[in-house]
């Protein structure tokens, strides 16, 4: 890749993980899931951290991340919490920024239970509907390039093309 790094950006359960993994090994590269980043750095789940530290503290070692991975991470597909935008504005100093876009409902039908239980903003479906309505607006604005995620094939070809477009 002649371009920096590839910023997936979405809700919860948007696709980010799953279609990152598999472009990354299309382009023969790497992967990091900012979560799982920050799960290792702290030794912790994501779930533990908020419940024992709050939200604020793990947007701070989301900062963090942010600030590591500007510094240490070249050419690699970045899939990062849903979250990261919102407290990070400037998302685009680290990469190209694509926001998988999937609507609520559908999003609902991709988790199973222990997905939501790993998720601790999803434990309340009203208030994680809010926090969705609320967030969309942010990722459209931060994004570089937009692409509806309802079929993993397709989504994997349009991310393709877009790069092929970057280079």
């Amino acid at each position: 890749m002649n371009f920096s790094n590839v910023i997936l950006t979405g809700f919860m359960g948007s696709g980010k993980s799953t279609i990152g993994r598999m472009l990354a090994k299309e382009l023969n590269t790497y992967f990091l899931d900012t979560d799982n980043l920050i799960e290792n750095f702290e030794n912790k789940s994501i779930k533990e951290i908020f419940e024992k530290e709050g939200e604020e503290a793990f947007r701070e070692k989301e900062k963090y991340c942010f600030n590591w991975i500007k510094s240490n991470v070249k050419n690699t597909v970045i899939s990062v919490g849903g979250g990261f935008p919102v407290f990070i504005p400037e998302i685009k100093e680290a990469g190209i920024v694509i926001y998988l876009k999937v609507d609520f409902d559908e999003i609902l039908k991709r988790m199973n239970k222990e997905e939501i239980k790993k998720r601790p903003l999803f434990q309340n479906v009203f208030k994680a509907k809010e926090l969705f309505d609320k967030r969309v607006k942010i990722y459209e604005s931060l994004s570089d390039y937009i692409i509806e995620n309802k079929n993993v094939n397709e989504t994997l070809n349009q991310l393709k093309r877009i790069l092929n477009e970057c280079r």
